[in-house]
């Protein structure tokens, strides 16, 4: 076994002296982008992705560290379906397993899952269907993998590979680790020979040294890709009234989805209740509902029936939902690593998406009081994170620097474009008459009563209010009472937290967060000190600056394609992203595939899907055009005569074997295939320009009959000419049929 210590491949440098010794694959990445087409859709590899599948296909253990979106999941899905045997993919949430294997199974990928949710006349089934190789992917947890009476049982599965997602989740070191994790060390014992793919998003050096460690990896590849996600904007906003504040935000996104963080169960329980009260469809999530109601609302949030999930940070590890397109934490979170992984969630399709932080100093002070209660070493370890977690937040540095500098990356020192300190550094202004105004009224209020109030007290003294409080101690007869009506609540709250961040004012540890000078905040007090300010922002602005991977496309368009998503999707009872992703919809309503082989093109449309979704979304779009004009965006290609040698690898063998005189069932037999696939092949290359004739499908009465037909139903209703035919013809022969006549 190799050292721990052994160099990481990374996707931006060097990060070993042994780095350059490691083959790159030209070749075998290209021999990979045929299979890649054909089961995902996709005309290439996400970095590492292709070095990984190469690695796992010769048999080596792997090590991946790769951000939430950066597409893990395919390092052990494609090797799966290249190779005989089965991969079982260890999972921490049963509640995410169905949904992975029901997007696998769109995808035309025999995978399943064995949990607690299913029967037992339906986990027999499925185990018949392991002990007779049906199924290339098992998705299971690994409190059940480890049963002995199911490691036997799996001995005679002819397993390929075991790969471990969420890996981070077996270190101590982590910021999420499970004692079940640990068990999985055992596996090296059961099935030595087994090649093991370790994964995870989150994990710092230390973490990843003891994941090989755990693991028993052997001489393993370990490949490091960037931390960084350029499609996330990261902000962090002054915490005041963080109920208008968030309901501001999400009534400015009133067709997004997202993530609200809280530090409890009772914040997460009135957050959803409230936001429900005004009109925001929102289900809460934590550990303290009934397990079949959490299911119940992740369920909801998944299949787009609420758009917002208010939840503590037992929601969402793995959630596989790509168009979450905001992740907000209303309260601090307690280390860098939770809120990395946390923000993570947001845009895994690559879209644009945001990521808010309200920060207060009242929060850290509570954190700060949680802490306390812990051991010495536990509290040490915990007062180092919360001091990196504040850093992050008061940081007048690029955040996303911040980011990654903690996970041992750095970036060049410019503008990274996406985080509100390099797109809208804040504007100053002269603070020192109202720094003034603050600081004795900080000092006077505890000169009265002998102690410290907190920061809205001082600002109800400030803003003369005619509270109880105020009038009961005395403090409506203080000077500086009622001197700061100038400005809202909102301005001196602010204040009063840069003041706080500036070391001027101190907030006392305990159960209230009390406010008093330092002697840093006295000395200004009493000279009259200078002092710039910095004005608050708006939490409800949309972030400015063009985010890395916009897709301009056909709003109008785009909307109705999701409303056939949906239709579609619950006639499936899927999840909505299982039929396409945005990025998906949002290609197709920037270049408004009208045939098949232009379809294909979109990024996700492989075989499987090509076969089941083409005719309901090319209808959709054709129906459009008929009485909307054709929109042109900055990159968009123009449209080319369709041209032979536009076809893979498959479909082109299929042209070759119908040509040598071959009929479609023919090949279907000697390919492996159903006859509707190889239908498929032949339509797409006729529409290609493939030099075939309809005279080698249909007889001259054939012609004729669907002809006239196909003259009443036109081009985008195969379903209609089915049924006008009486069901004579299959609709993937008359998708051949529709390819000539389009042709031509």
């Amino acid at each position: 076994m190799t050292s721990v210590a052994e160099p990481f491949i990374t996707a931006f440098g060097d990060r070993g002296a042994n780095h350059h010794r490691i083959p790159h694959h030209f070749k075998a990445v290209i021999d990979l982008i045929g299979p890649l087409k054909k089961h995902f859709g996709y005309d290439a590899f996400r970095p590492l992705q292709a070095e990984i599948v190469r690695d796992a296909l010769e048999g080596r253990d792997v090590f991946a560290l790769m951000p939430t979106g950066g597409g893990k999941s395919l390092c052990f899905q494609l090797p799966a379906l290249l190779r005989d045997g089965l991969t079982i993919v260890v999972s921490p949430l049963i509640s995410l397993m169905k949904d992975q294997v029901d997007a696998l199974q769109a995808s035309g990928v025999a995978a399943t899952f064995l949990n607690s949710t299913l029967d037992g006349h339906e986990a027999r089934a499925r185990l018949r269907g392991l002990y007779d190789g049906r199924f290339r992917l098992l998705y299971v947890a690994p409190e059940r993998l480890m049963l002995e009476s199911f490691l036997e049982k799996a001995t005679n599965w002819n397993i390929a590979q075991i790969a471990i997602d969420e890996a981070h989740c077996i270190s101590e070191w982590g910021h999420d680790f499970r004692p079940e994790y640990r068990e999985l060390k055992k596996l090296r014992t059961h099935f030595p020979e087994v090649p093991t793919m370790a994964l995870t998003a989150t994990a710092t050096e230390r973490v990843r040294e003891d994941i090989l460690k755990q693991l028993k990896l052997r001489e393993p590849r370990c490949y490091v890709a960037s931390f960084d996600r350029p499609n996330l904007t990261y902000r962090v906003v002054p915490k005041s009234a963080p109920y208008e504040q968030l309901l501001a935000f999400l009534q400015a996104r009133p067709h997004e989805s997202g993530i609200v963080y809280c530090a409890s169960r009772k914040t997460t329980d009135s957050l959803a209740s409230k936001l429900k009260e005004d009109g925001i469809p929102t289900k809460p999530y934590h550990a303290g509902l009934e397990s079949s109601e959490r299911a119940r609302h992740q369920e909801m949030f998944l299949r787009d029936d609420v758009r917002v999930v208010t939840a503590t940070i037992a929601f969402g590890m793995g959630i596989n939902k790509p168009n979450v397109r905001f992740v907000v934490h209303h309260d601090l979170p307690k280390n860098i690593e939770s809120y990395y992984q946390e923000t993570g969630r947001a845009g895994r399709d690559g879209l644009p998406s945001e990521c808010v932080l309200l920060f207060s100093a009242a929060d850290v002070v509570k954190q700060t009081r949680f802490i306390e209660e812990k051991s010495a070493s536990e509290a040490r370890i915990a007062h180092e994170q919360l001091r990196q977690m504040v850093h992050y937040a008061e940081a007048r540095e690029c955040r996303r620097t911040t980011l990654l500098r903690y996970f041992g990356e750095e970036r060049p020192n410019e503008s990274c474009n996406g985080c509100d300190n390099c797109l809208t550094p804040r504007e100053t202004f002269d603070g020192t008459v109202p720094a003034q105004k603050f600081l004795s009224c900080v000092h006077r209020v505890y000169g009265k009563s002998g102690f410290g109030f907190g920061l809205n007290h001082i600002i109800e003294v400030l803003t003369g209010a005619k509270t109880e409080a105020v009038r009961q101690r005395g403090h409506d007869e203080l000077s500086t009472y009622g001197i700061g009506t100038e400005l809202k609540r909102e301005g001196w709250q602010a204040i009063g937290r840069e003041l706080l961040r500036m070391g001027l004012v101190e907030a006392a540890p305990g159960k209230f967060a009390t406010l008093n000078l330092t002697s840093a905040g006295m000395t200004a007090l009493r000279e009259r000190t200078p002092l710039t300010l910095t004005k608050p922002t708006d939490v409800a602005a949309k972030a400015k600056g063009a985010r890395a991977g916009t897709i301009e496309c056909d709003e109008a368009l785009f909307d109705r394609l999701r409303t056939l998503r949906r239709r579609l999707a619950d006639e499936r009872n899927v999840p909505a992203y299982v039929i396409f992703s945005d990025v998906a919809l949002r290609e197709m309503a920037r270049t408004y595939p009208t045939t098949p082989a232009e379809f294909r093109k979109i990024p996700g449309v492989g075989e499987q899907k090509l076969k089941d979704f083409a005719d309901p979304f090319l209808a959709e779009i054709n129906k459009y055009l008929e009485s909307n004009p054709r929109q042109m965006f900055v990159g968009t290609p123009v449209a080319a005569p369709p041209r032979p040698g536009g076809l893979n690898d498959s479909e082109s063998e299929t042209v070759r074997r119908f040509q040598r005189g071959q009929s479609i069932d023919e090949i279907a037999r000697a390919r492996g295939f159903v006859r509707s696939t190889i239908c498929a092949h032949l339509a797409l290359a006729i529409e290609s320009g493939a030099p075939l004739s309809m005279d080698q499908f249909f007889s001259a009465k054939q012609q004729q009959e669907i002809g006239v037909a196909y003259a009443a139903t036109g081009a985008r209703n195969l379903t209609g000419l089915r049924d006008s035919l009486a069901g004579e013809y299959p609709i993937e022969e008359l998708r051949i049929f529709r390819a000539f006549a389009t042709r031509s």
